[in-house]
């Protein structure tokens, strides 16, 4: 099967490593060949059904942080599978904790590039929705290029979702949400869930960062479309 391809010069994340716990470490010794895909080029698309041993729309969520939300929301929808892709350790191993004290059996955890993951792994049409909350803001104008949303990302990324499938985003940086609004109401294929920005929907959990910055005046933009039938 050809796959979709996606500017390799634009990465979802930035490699800032923290440091493992011991605890950390343990969850992704102990928790990732079971919660865990491993990521390789030439396995060909993934079959989620397979995965996870039943029939149910999915849900793709890219950085993912420690992963508190994302547990939150696979919670409130047992109903739906959850792929989450990040690269940072000790979100990961916190992710994969979570998910066996919370004994979530509809929560999938990738650690790599989330381009390369789309590019290879995820098939297309095939996504019920897409999460992309706080993704790195690269404030400073000269590194906005390296923003993981842009058109030709946005143009790509609609591919994989399937009719009716959606794509929710969140950010604390205003200028970036005014960037994002723009760049997904360029699509064509995509169609804005409302007039300008979103409420945040009930699902979307508050961030601890999120909650303070809320309570020192701070702003939260929500952007959600949908992907219109052809």
């Amino acid at each position: 099967m050809s796959h979709l391809s996606i500017g390799q010069h634009i990465r979802s994340y930035v490699l800032r490593q923290g440091r493992l716990s011991a605890g950390q470490q343990r969850a992704i010794d102990q928790w990732f060949p079971k919660w865990g895909i491993v990521f390789a080029n030439d396995k060909g698309t993934l079959s989620f059904n397979e995965i996870f041993q039943r029939t149910a729309p999915t849900v793709l969520e890219i950085g993912f942080g420690m992963g508190e939300p994302t547990i939150k929301i696979a919670k409130t929808f047992p109903d739906k599978n959850f792929i989450a892709i990040d690269v940072h350790g000790p979100g990961i191993g916190n992710i994969l904790k979570l998910i066996e004290q919370e004994e979530l059996t509809n929560v999938r955890v990738i650690r790599h590039d989330a381009v390369e993951v789309l590019n290879h792994f995820i098939p297309p049409h095939s996504l019920a929705g897409v999460h992309i909350f706080f993704p790195d803001p690269w404030p400073k104008a000269r590194h906005h290029k390296r923003r993981l949303i842009q058109k030709p990302f946005i143009d790509k990324l609609t591919e994989y979702l399937e009719e009716g499938g959606y794509i929710h985003l969140a950010t604390d940086w205003q200028e970036y949400a005014e960037q994002m609004l723009d760049v997904l109401s360029q699509c064509d294929k995509l169609k804005n869930t409302t007039t300008g920005y979103s409420d945040r929907p009930d699902y979307r959990p508050l961030t601890k960062f999120e909650n303070r910055g809320l309570k020192l005046g701070h702003g939260v933009w929500d952007i959600i479309f949908r992907k219109e039938s052809q």
